[in-house]
């Protein structure tokens, strides 16, 4: 599984490697860290991460990562991933969540990368994609919208109360 690489004639998704690290580092700003890291990452907690990530893909995980890569040289500007369980979802629901790095922001990657991940999805099984935006990121909830998902009813928990959920059904709709 380490060999899936999806493109769409701009961006490519790849599986996270331990050689996207010092990239991964770099490009990681004030935002990225707040909406999608939690915090900013060290070199040992993004190494064991993207670990984790290897082994995720090689055991059939319910968690796939990918770097989202642009041009020939394939530089990281991003990650998305897709977890096809965890907390809040239902069976056949797919969890997408995704960064780019400062430099990247603002040419529709995002937008692109989340369609890519969601034909995977679809491919793998996931019936519905869920991306989960904090009220206060409104460029996440509108790559959401501009990648066809719209605005969604999230299960009740305090966990998920805190975000806003938007979803694409994949089972039918085109990608």
């Amino acid at each position: 599984m380490h060999d899936v690489r999806l493109f769409d004639g701009i961006i490519t998704l790849s599986p996270l490697s331990l050689d996207d690290v010092e990239a991964h580092l770099a490009g990681e700003d004030e935002l990225l860290a707040r909406w999608l890291n939690g915090g900013p990452g060290t070199r040992e907690g993004v190494e064991a991460y993207f670990r984790h990530c290897r082994e995720q893909w090689s055991t059939a995980g319910p968690l796939r990562a990918f770097g989202i890569r642009v041009a020939a040289g394939e530089a990281l500007a991003g990650t998305i991933d897709l977890r096809f369980a965890g907390e809040g979802l239902a069976p056949g629901q797919v969890n997408v969540a995704y960064g780019l790095y400062l430099s990247w922001r603002g040419r529709g990657l995002a937008t692109r990368a989340v369609v890519l991940a969601a034909r995977y999805a679809a491919t793998e099984g996931g019936q519905e994609a869920v991306i989960q935006v904090d009220p206060d990121n409104p460029a996440s909830a509108a790559v959401a919208r501009r990648a066809g998902f719209t605005p969604g009813r999230q299960p009740r928990s305090d966990e998920a109360a805190r975000f806003d959920w938007y979803v694409r059904d994949l089972r039918d709709a085109p990608l």
